[in-house]
């Protein structure tokens, strides 16, 4: 038998057509759509994969929403860090369970939800103090308040230096990462990784020309494109649209100076 939905909890309503909508559970209240109106009476206490009808007789199916599912749906003040990003973010900074993160400008919060999904204690540098509370109530709105413990939010300015020692990793979503680089060699462990997310090719430059003069090896640069595809019967074929460009995804090692002055590249995927 499975747990069966609470008040409070966030769950995800998906209607015959596939949309989904995200949506707080909570005694007496109502879903309101251009279909009608889903009591949330009638989805407290079932459980997932449950089928519910609107007032007009729509259907629709509750569930809980996986991380993807929320990072897309949750309350943003800041445009998030997409699912398809996510995931190689983490592989490239070796995020496991008791990872020391940094995480430096945090947004809503996407970023955070999924390293502290994968067991890491993160502190977070953000400059706007909105922001910084936008993430806190999302963490705690979807791993819950416990997961609060092992993430704390600074309202600071990276740039201006890093007070935490021998971390893990050092996680960048900035306009100007190349001015972390050096407080990063100060703050990582010997080994650690440094990741940074920018979505234009021009703070790629800069970013790893500041790289190739610091302790920093093993440098490398990538992105990752998601293309979905129409399977139905003999009909099989790419769909017309993808995700696209998001953002390069720049990733190094601190490992000290290179005899010789020679640069490491970072290995093919």
């Amino acid at each position: 038998m499975g747990r069966p939905l609470e008040p409070g909890e966030r769950v995800l309503l998906v209607d015959s057509r596939g949309r989904r909508y995200l949506v707080e559970l909570a005694p007496g209240g109502e879903f309101h759509s251009h279909t009608g109106v889903v009591d949330h009476g009638a989805l407290i206490g079932v459980e997932e994969g449950t089928t519910v009808r609107s007032s007009t007789g729509a259907r629709y199916t509750v569930l809980r929403p996986s991380l993807a599912d929320f990072v897309l749906r949750m309350p943003r003040g800041a445009q998030v860090v997409y699912p398809k990003d996510l995931a190689p973010m983490l592989l490239l900074a070796d995020v496991h369970p008791g990872s020391r993160v940094l995480e430096a400008g945090v947004g809503s919060g996407a970023l955070s939800l999924a390293l502290l999904r994968a067991g890491a204690h993160v502190v977070g540098y953000e400059v706007r103090d909105d922001f910084a509370g936008r993430a806190r109530a999302n963490v705690a709105a979807f791993l819950g308040e416990a997961a609060l413990d092992r993430y704390r939010v600074e309202v600071r300015d990276v740039y201006e230096g890093i007070d935490e020692h021998d971390l893990d990793a050092v996680l960048l979503d900035l306009p100007e990462p190349w001015q972390v680089v050096k407080h990063a060699e100060r703050a990582l462990r010997r080994g650690g990784t440094l990741v940074a997310y920018t979505p234009s090719i021009a703070q790629v430059m800069a970013l790893r020309e500041a790289l190739a003069g610091s302790d920093f090896e093993m440098i490398g640069t990538q992105e990752h494109l998601l293309r979905t595809w129409h399977v139905e019967g003999q009909a099989v074929r790419p769909d017309h649209r993808m995700v696209a460009h998001t953002a390069f995804l720049t990733h190094a090692r601190l490992l000290g100076p290179v005899p010789g002055g020679l640069k490491a590249q970072a290995p093919l995927p």
